[in-house]
């Protein structure tokens, strides 16, 4: 036991975890999140609720996610949207009005 005057010092398990905390990515930020928002494949939102639009990873996540916040509206499974779908993109279509290139 230390005495009074004397500072108590962090222990090697503690300054250990705080540079694991400091140096390890956890996934949050902008390092991690193509992969939370399931754009690309192997992301963790796959699912998203057509009422809510909350995400989950897999069906049993949105069964019960929609029994838990959406009691009075029965589950329909086919109307989950799959945010992991290849979505076709409309080709971009100029805008009248607007001159990008075209000054003088």
């Amino acid at each position: 036991m230390t005495g009074k005057a004397k500072p108590k010092k962090h222990t090697a398990k503690e300054l250990a975890a705080k540079v694991d905390a400091a140096t390890t990515n956890r996934g949050g930020g902008k390092a991690g999140l193509a992969d939370r928002s399931g754009v690309e494949k192997g992301g963790h939102a796959k699912y998203e609720c057509p009422h809510c639009k909350t995400t989950a990873p897999d069906v049993k996540s949105m069964q019960i996610h929609h029994d838990a916040k959406h009691p009075k509206i029965p589950f329909e499974e086919s109307k989950l949207l799959n945010r992991h779908a290849v979505h076709v993109a409309e080709p971009s279509k100029p805008r009248p009005g607007v001159r990008g290139s075209l000054r003088k």
